[in-house]
């Protein structure tokens, strides 16, 4: 049985061979391999790019066994071998194995122009991903001696969005025409462009023109290009900051219950994320183990387990330590800083010391392609949806039930709730419970972005704590606004005066608005507020 690789590259070979039956062109001949093959970089760049020019299946197999190394020298004789058997490159057909087969040696430069060829042979794929992905390739390396090909890819492609992608890389290819009309041409169809690559493609052409007109006419599409991918660039922040304040929200929400309302400083609730996010990484092993053909659901059962996992252990710790502790927040604090030393300690010493990878589902993988410059990745979207639900579901948990009914009862006033039959000791500890919980489904979020570790919650503790007071001890909305809002300012900042002066500024904009308004964005009303 051939080897996995060797298969792939048979089907790559039948592939580009399809691709081909429909398009004109000329046999791949003898002294076209060996003017590939041997002599000086530039002569075997440019008949690289004469076969391209006019390449028919044969010449296209040719290149992708030349990059699967397959191509080996003996002397002046050149085979293409796979599976331990020899191919003539020109016919095709077996020959005897050569004695003292060399590899073909390509240098970077020569490497980087057979990439180049095989991104246009590929134009012509069925595939649209395939095409898509030549014309990415593209982008940043077209040049006139692709342009017959290009055109003859632009002429046939019947899809209007990769036809519209296709001509900016023919546009960039005719950049490097020598006909002047030619290149202004090109500069005017560039401005066009919402891409990276093209402002890198214009600067360049730019500090080789000679032309006054041409050269007017590529500043002038420099600076459409460059205004249009800082609406990118603006977006990218944006969304970087919601997804951020998504985070922080996820992070920052079971703390609004434990602090907020039942005003525990609790330092160990990053470890009680940190445990939803390991909880997360066992339900990843066990589907790995036990049910592999589900894995890319493993996640819809890993957010309840975190949930759990979270929960329990944030009842113990209430029910074991925090209740004793009411009304005395010095010692609260101590003790749950004590606390989250001993659960980074126990995860050390079941997981190990260093940090463990959680894998996206595929559906999580990829991303949707706003701009050229902007990118939303789905594990990003996700969680910004996932974040948006937690917040209803808890808006409606406290707000709508018996439960929230009681909690909020309690946290107003204690005494009477009592005086009511309400069992406080018993509110606590479920109260307790949901915050940790929530700080659990932020581990399991936490999980999808990045490594799990010991250490995760130490760096989301003081900026939950942050974003709990600067909205409003116990008042959720504010909780949200503060959130977002710290993300997004976070994001601007950090790409205007990088991320330790953003970090810094952040924390001296809070000191200064807490000062002013210490109630925080949303001051809490009732009793407990008049107390």
């Amino acid at each position: 049985m051939p080897a996995p690789k060797v298969v792939m590259s048979i089907r790559a070979l039948l592939a580009i061979a399809l691709f081909f039956m429909a398009v004109q062109a000329r046999a791949l001949t003898a002294v076209d391999v060996k003017g590939i093959a041997f002599g000086d970089s530039d002569s075997r760049i440019a008949a690289l790019n004469q076969a391209v020019t006019s390449a028919d299946d044969k010449t296209a197999a040719f290149f992708q066994a030349i990059a699967d190394e397959a191509v080996k020298v003996a002397g002046e004789q050149l085979v293409i071998v796979r599976d331990g058997k020899a191919f003539d490159p020109v016919s095709g057909a077996a020959l005897a194995l050569p004695d003292g087969l060399e590899d073909l040696i390509l240098n970077n430069r020569l490497r980087g122009e057979l990439d180049s060829a095989l991104a246009a042979l590929k134009l012509f794929s069925p595939d649209a991903k395939v095409r898509r992905a030549a014309i990415k390739q593209m982008q940043s390396d077209a040049d006139d001696s692709k342009l017959p090909l290009i055109e003859k890819a632009y002429a046939a492609e019947q899809d209007a969005q990769i036809k519209a992608e296709l001509g900016l890389v023919r546009a960039a290819a005719l950049l490097n025409s020598p006909d002047q009309a030619r290149r202004l041409e090109a500069a005017g169809l560039l401005a066009a462009s919402r891409q990276a690559n093209t402002k890198t493609v214009l600067t360049e052409r730019l500090q080789k023109e000679t032309e006054p007109e041409v050269k007017a006419a590529l500043r002038s599409s420099l600076r459409e290009v460059e205004a249009a991918l800082a609406w990118g660039d603006r977006l990218g922040a944006l969304f970087s900051g919601i997804s951020l304040g998504s985070i922080l929200l996820l992070v920052a929400l079971g703390l609004a219950i434990t602090y907020g309302l039942m005003g525990v400083i609790n330092m160990a609730h990053g470890e009680l994320m940190m445990i939803g996010a390991y909880a997360t990484y066992v339900v990843q092993g066990l589907f790995q183990k036990y049910a592999p053909g589900a894995f890319d659901w493993y996640l819809l059962a890993a957010v309840p387990v975190a949930f759990l996992a979270s929960a329990l252990m944030g009842a113990a710790l209430e029910r074991g330590v925090i209740r004793f502790l009411y009304g005395r927040p010095l010692e609260t604090l101590l003790a749950t800083w004590g606390i989250s030393l001993m659960l980074m300690q126990l995860v050390r010493t079941v997981f190990g010391a260093q940090n463990v990878g959680v894998e996206n589902p595929s559906w999580m993988s990829g991303g949707v392609q706003v701009l050229g410059n902007l990118s939303l990745p789905y594990n990003r979207l996700v969680i910004v949806a996932f974040a948006a639900f937690v917040l209803l579901a808890v808006a409606l948990l406290i707000g709508r039930t018996r439960l929230g009914l009681f909690v909020r009862g309690v946290t107003q006033n204690r005494p009477i709730a009592a005086c009511m039959g309400v069992n406080t000791a018993r509110i606590d500890t479920y109260a307790f419970a949901l915050g940790s919980g929530i700080a659990g489904l932020a581990g399991c979020a936490l999980s999808q972005v990045g490594n799990v570790g010991p250490d995760l919650g130490q760096g989301y503790i003081v900026d939950s704590f942050m974003v709990v007071v600067l909205g409003g001890v116990g008042q959720l909305a504010g909780t949200v606004y503060a959130a977002l809002g710290l993300g997004v300012l976070n994001k601007f900042l950090e790409g205007w005066a990088g991320a330790v002066l953003a970090k810094i500024a952040v924390l001296v904009f809070i000191i200064i608005f807490i000062q002013k308004r210490p109630q925080g964005i949303f001051a809490m009303k009732g009793r407990s507020a008049e107390a």
